[in-house]
């Protein structure tokens, strides 16, 4: 049995200049016998416009621990559902099984726990003709590896918290503007 039993992380990674490829995944990790587990198989069935599916680095290969990637906003097109399926599912995927080799998951609770990643994709992303899918890759791949790594390491600590609390502003809400 694992000691990991609900983990939190989430990550931001900014797209390239001029492209809509941001990557912020919610990352919730833990044991399969425990509430991560069950909201893992709660979550099996599909709910109208936020298609979930499991991080596959191809077919036939799922990855250890099985993660669930769930979209943080409506699918409104099939072109969104091709990248959710496409690049954005390998650079989860390749991130969870990158976190294994390099030890962030320990290797020998793979089949213990399980991941559900909430994943943003920005509706203009469809809609760019010069969508840079390789960009779109990376910024997943590396939030999804650093939300991984912050959930296990309870980052950032309460500490943090407090003591950027006046100095740091979110980046979409500026109480002072």
């Amino acid at each position: 049995m694992t000691d990991i039993i609900f983990k939190t992380g989430e990550a931001t990674v900014f797209a390239a200049e001029g492209q809509y490829t941001d990557a912020m995944p919610e990352i919730l990790i833990g044991s399969v016998n425990g509430p991560v587990g069950q909201a893992f198989a709660n979550m099996m069935g599909q709910t109208a416009g936020h298609t979930r599916m499991f991080a596959i680095r191809a077919c036939n290969q799922m990855v250890r621990p099985a993660t669930m990637m769930v979209p943080k906003v409506t699918i409104k097109h099939s072109a969104t559902i091709n990248l959710l399926g496409g690049v954005v599912q390998a650079a989860t995927a390749d991130a969870v099984v990158d976190c294994v080799a390099e030890g962030i998951i320990p290797r020998d609770q793979v089949n213990e726990l399980c991941i559900i990643s909430l994943i943003w994709l920005d509706p203009q992303a469809v809609k760019d003709p010069n969508l840079d899918e390789k960009d779109l890759y990376r910024t997943n791949y590396e939030a999804t590896k650093l939300a991984i790594q912050r959930a296990l390491n309870d980052e950032p600590s309460i500490d943090e918290l407090i003591a950027n609390r006046h100095t740091i502003k979110h980046e979409m809400y500026d109480p002072d503007a």
